[in-house]
């Protein structure tokens, strides 16, 4: 149940209909709101280990969003942040798209995804720059199928305009802000916390944090750049590896400051941060920089480098006293869920107000 299941949760909870997706983990839906759901899969289901190494089926990926039949629909809502807004509708049909980012490995993330794939060079590498190339084209043509688009940010709205040439309305996604709150108590240390995974950038955070020793820093996740970052941190450095939901939320709340690296379209974790009253030392760029505010719940730095990092945690340390815990947890209120689904609704039914008054 990461970021994107969160939003469909919340599209859930307000229209409690049926559900078509490429794949479905049964097991993992137990005892969450999908659990009695209608889920409707597609032919990649059957497909060998398509739960584990579903992303190996990518070719395959337009052509099954495709395969759905849903023509007794009057109005669907796709989730996409890759194929999901695909999907074939007809002209008498309303189809509104919620896009957490277009596919960002057929787009601005292609060589980045490519290299750390081992797929840059070589008889591979030319296939999987077709594949890219393929995706790229198609992503855009399926563009003129949706109706109305929504971004998760307004970073998203202007690669949504530049992939696409189509404007999109802002719906920040669901955080689930009531879940944190402020700790009575703090502790000596500053947290990170993500998928390991290449544009995280988590090990310039450990490399910077190795150049101060004398301050201690705490990581908390897993993936495939463990290695990596185990071999930038030094001995106050520590990682954690995964860690409950529960464990989570208790580590934020004791910390001094989160530490955030990546270029993210949304980003949740930030915003999750500030619902524990924690500031957040973040790069300035992408959806960041509309859920922390400068000077007030936390503050930015330039580059993607150890040495911005460092530079902007001693700036940090020098006004960390005037960050004040409650305000910080009460701008995350902002993003909660209840705020998704009000703006979410309304927007829907102004379309189908819209709609009957034209028809």
């Amino acid at each position: 149940m990461a970021g994107a299941e969160r939003v469909l949760e919340a599209i859930y909870e307000i229209y409690p209909s049926d559900i078509f997706t490429l794949i479905a983990n049964r097991d993992a839906l137990k005892g969450t709101i999908f659990e009695s759901a209608n889920i409707y899969t597609s032919f990649i289901q059957a497909l060998p280990f398509a739960l584990r190494h579903y992303r190996k089926y990518l070719p395959l990926m337009p052509l099954a969003i495709e395969q759905f039949d849903l023509s007794n629909y009057d109005l669907i809502l796709s989730s996409s942040h890759a194929v999901a807004k695909g999907i074939l509708t007809s002209a008498k049909q309303i189809h509104i798209s919620y896009i957490h980012t277009p596919i960002r490995y057929a787009w601005d993330l292609q060589s980045l995804y490519l290299r750390d794939s081992g797929l840059d060079k070589g008889l591979k590498g030319i296939a999987a720059r077709l594949i890219l190339h393929y995706l790229r084209h198609w992503d855009r043509s399926t563009a003129a199928g949706v109706d109305y688009f929504i971004a998760n940010s307004r970073y998203v709205a202007q690669r949504i305009w530049r992939c696409y040439r189509r404007e999109a309305t802002v719906i920040y996604p669901p955080v689930d802000v009531d879940f944190f709150g402020l700790a009575e108590d703090r502790d000596d240390y500053f947290i990170t916390a993500s998928r390991m995974v290449p544009y995280k950038r988590l090990d310039i955070i450990a490399e910077a944090f190795s150049g101060m020793p004398w301050l201690r820093l705490l990581v908390i996740g897993d993936g495939p750049e463990m290695k990596k970052i185990k071999a930038k941190a030094s001995t106050n450095v520590e990682i954690l590896g995964w860690q409950s939901r529960e464990a989570l939320r208790s580590y934020l709340q004791r910390s001094r400051g989160f530490i955030f690296a990546a270029e993210e379209d949304f980003g949740i974790l930030p915003v999750e941060a500030q619902a524990c009253g924690v500031p957040v030392i973040a790069y300035r760029k992408g959806g960041v920089t509309e859920t922390v505010v400068e000077g007030q719940t936390g503050l930015f730095f330039a580059e993607q480098s150890a040495g911005s990092v460092k530079e902007a945690v001693r700036r940090f340390i020098l006004i960390e006293d005037t960050f004040e815990p409650t305000k910080i947890m009460a701008h995350a209120q902002a993003f909660s869920k209840e705020r998704f689904k009000r703006e979410l609704r309304s927007f829907v039914e102004e379309i189908l107000s819209n709609s009957k008054a034209k028809g």
